[in-house]
């Protein structure tokens, strides 16, 4: 076993792929930095809140002013810089630092490719991406034409690990059996040509779409792997990428997962992309050196694996820590987030949150809007850790103003994919007394149905 093993870690092959999938990845990052300033949601998501809801045990990452502009400058700068293949190392390593810390600055704008950017970044730190066709390269007067097959293939991994564990969570019966949330979202799409009048109001749809759904999550990254069915996998992938974008504002992660799939195409496919650039290149005339070819080596090998091997258990192992909890993970979502649940919630609720003094009862209720923007409202009226974060603000502020023995109620109501509204939060708990912790909050009150399932 151990001798397969390095044997396995000894084979090298072709460094096209990786080349290749430095380039997409440079591209669609410069393009979502890019997007997301023009759009102006530095200033509406970061600059203009009065409050940030904040992850828990990274209360101190925060937006930093006017220089929030200058550490997405920087986050763009560092994916140009990985688009070309210039000082690489550098490049990803302030690109990972500073796309999590605009990741961690607010919680509401959590989404989870915005995760998935993290964690692959964060393993390209590792991989000799630079190692053919960079500017790197040109420089050293060297190209590493072959590389190690395991740098490649743990790309297929975090990839494949992402659509199978997405494709587990839709085994559930809210969303096999119900067509839940997207009986409620496809019908609002009655505007799209052609399907919107015909198809999107239809029950069979809803539920061709869902089981449609799961099993291309759960099937797609092994047909990538099978070399016969490898070029209809990626039309599917075209196919199903598209359509969700058509369907719902998911920004650029469509596009992602698309350009990151070629990186299951055989070697060949690659270079005749990597042919296409060079003779981009040739027709600006710019000048070209002939580089000499070595295969790369890895001098730290016994401690990169090691942390590869680690990375990769903790992906393995930390979606599932929900099982911890007790009671319906989509009603307390304790254990919800970064374990690649994608879109299996359509969630609305209501909190009115009360300040009273316990000595004397008087109390008066609060304006959310005075201290949230619209969408924080929203995001915070369904999540209990928001709740949470957002009461113990609500009692530090109203504290500072002069107010004595200081205590927050919130009457809260939910609703999840249909379902009738129903009570939420404990009115009784003083939620200014209640600590965050990775405990679960049994504030929350039960809900009262089963979603069977994973």
């Amino acid at each position: 076993m151990l001798a397969k093993l390095k044997l396995y870690l000894d084979s090298n092959t072709n460094a096209a792929p990786l080349a290749v999938f430095r380039i997409g990845f440079g591209v669609m990052m410069l393009a979502s930095i890019i997007r997301f300033w023009s759009l102006g949601w530095i200033d509406k998501l970061y600059l203009q809140p009065k409050f940030q809801f904040s992850y828990y045990g990274f209360q101190w990452v925060k937006p930093i002013g006017s220089y929030t502009y200058l550490l997405f400058a920087l986050c763009g700068l560092a994916a140009l810089f990985i688009l070309i293949g210039f000082k690489y190392r550098i490049a990803i390593i302030t690109f990972f630092l500073s796309f999590t810390y605009i990741e961690l600055m607010d919680k509401t704008t959590y989404l989870n490719h915005y995760y998935f950017i993290s964690v692959l970044s964060f393993l390209m730190c590792f991989l000799p991406a630079n190692a053919y066709f960079s500017v790197d390269a040109y420089l050293k007067k060297t190209h590493y034409k072959q590389i190690p097959k395991w740098t490649i293939d743990i790309i297929k991994l975090l990839l494949g690990t992402v659509y199978f564990y997405a494709g587990l969570a839709k085994l559930n019966s809210d969303w096999l059996f119900k067509a839940m949330p997207l009986k409620i979202w496809l019908p609002s799409k009655y505007d799209i040509p052609i399907i919107g009048q015909t198809l999107m109001h239809k029950e069979w749809f809803h539920f061709a779409m869902s089981w449609s759904g799961m099993l291309y999550d759960l099937a797609i990254p092994f047909l990538l792997l099978y070399k016969k069915t490898r070029t209809l996998a990626f039309v599917l992938v075209v196919i199903f990428h598209v359509f969700t974008r058509i369907l719902f504002p998911i920004g650029m992660f469509p596009y992602i997962m698309i350009i990151s799939t070629l990186i299951f195409f055989d070697a060949n496919v690659h270079e005749k992309i990597l042919n296409v650039f060079r003779g981009v290149i040739q027709s600006l005339k710019l000048k070209t050196r002939r580089l000499s070819e070595q295969s790369y080596f890895y001098s730290k090998r016994k401690i990169i694996i090691p942390i590869l091997a680690l990375f990769f258990v903790v992906q393995l192992v930390f979606p599932w820590r929900y099982v911890l909890y007790p009671n319906e993970l989509f009603w307390t979502e304790e254990g919800y987030r970064f374990s690649w649940r994608v879109m299996l919630m359509e969630k609305a609720g209501y909190a009115n949150f009360k300040i009273v003094n316990s000595e004397t009862k008087d109390f008066f209720y609060v304006d959310n809007l005075d201290f949230l923007t619209p969408f924080q409202e929203k995001q915070m009226s369904f999540q209990p850790d928001f709740i949470l974060e957002y009461a113990h603000y609500l009692g530090d502020h109203f504290k500072s103003q002069g107010h004595q023995n200081v205590q927050v109620f919130v009457d809260c109501f939910v609703a999840l994919n249909g379902r009738l509204s129903q009570p939420y939060i404990d009115p009784n708990v003083d939620l200014y007394q209640e600590k965050e912790s990775f405990k679960h909050k049994n504030w929350i009150l039960p809900f009262n149905d089963e979603i069977k399932g994973l």
